[in-house]
This record gives C-alpha cells, structure tokens and sequence, in this order.
C-alpha cells in the first residue's frame, strides 16, 4: 500500500469548472445519494463557500472537499477521495487542509454529519478532535440511517478573517 509520499507533488487548491466530472467520478462512487455536476458548477465561486481539489499533477484529482463558512462557523458538507486511494492518508492530509482554511477565515466551530456506519470516517474526525454533539433521525437515505453530527472547536482561527456570506439559507448542502 503506498502512503502520502507517493504523492509528494499532490496540492490542495480551489475547484474549477474543469474538475468537476473528476469530482463527480469521486462523488458518485462515494455516496448513495450524489450530488450532479450542475450542483457543483453552481457552486464555484460563490460567497462563503470552498471548494477545494487534491490534485497530483501525474494522476489527477485524487480528492475534493466542500466547506461553507458563515462568519465564524463552518460546515464540511462534502469531502471524499477517489476509492483507488483510500486507507493511504489522503483524506486526513485533505481534512487538514479544509481545517487551515477554516483557521485562515476565522472559522471558531467546524460541523459536520457522518453516516453512523461510516465508522472508518467517523474515526478519523475523532483523530482530529472532532466530538458527538448530537444525531439526525434519519438523515441519510439509500438505506435510510441517522447521522452523527460532530463538531470541531478550532484553536487558532484568524479573529480578524473576513466573515463569510451570511445567507446560509441559499446554502443547498446535500447529505454527507
């Protein structure tokens, strides 16, 4: 199995038009419910959102995640690497990275749901700090499961980051 320094050259870098049928190759095989490449051409450059891509320049997108940020909360709605490459310690270099972009827009409080199954997810959410704080009846379709939602308290954030677009009702996240 190889391990992250196979992929020294890999950089985490905003999203653009030209990933999105890598990212919904990803999103597809990552959850039952995905979300379609219009959702995620929407979303590009809008206010209090990152889009983030893990790319090698060799093999491509190897990850993506997607953060809303209001002011001084955040939520990761989205973050998956390709099936090829999981269990190498790509998605924690990925949750690092979405975690130095909460810190650099000030950012206090990370959330996120997690499938109650997702027991491989979950434990890496713990290994970052991340605790229960509560679950969604149901949240989950395809089969149908409760969520456990998690949160982050950030050490470290930018007190003085700009605030992210305050129209969290325009958010449209899907389930995660």
């Amino acid at each position: 199995m190889a391990h992250v320094a196979s992929y020294p050259e890999a950089r985490v870098r905003p999203m653009i038009a030209a990933d999105v049928s890598a990212v919904i190759a990803i999103e597809t095989e990552a959850f039952s419910t995905p979300w379609q490449a219009d959702t995620f051409e929407g979303l590009i450059g809008r206010e209090g959102l990152e889009l983030l891509t893990f790319e090698d320049p060799g093999d491509g997108i190897l990850g993506y995640a997607v953060l809303w940020c209001v002011l001084d909360q955040g939520e990761l709605a989205n973050i998956a690497v390709r099936p090829d490459l999981r269990g190498r310690g790509l998605g924690a270099r990925l949750l690092q990275a979405v975690l130095d972009t909460c810190r650099r827009r000030g950012v206090e409080s990370l959330y996120l749901e997690v499938r109650e199954s997702n027991l491989a997810a979950a434990a890496l959410y713990e290994r970052f700090g991340f605790r229960d704080v509560g679950r969604r009846k149901n949240y989950y379709q395809s089969p149908p499961e409760d969520a456990r939602v998690m949160e982050l308290v950030i050490e470290g954030a930018d007190a003085g980051a700009e605030g992210a677009d305050a129209r969290a009702d325009e958010q449209g996240a899907g389930e995660r």
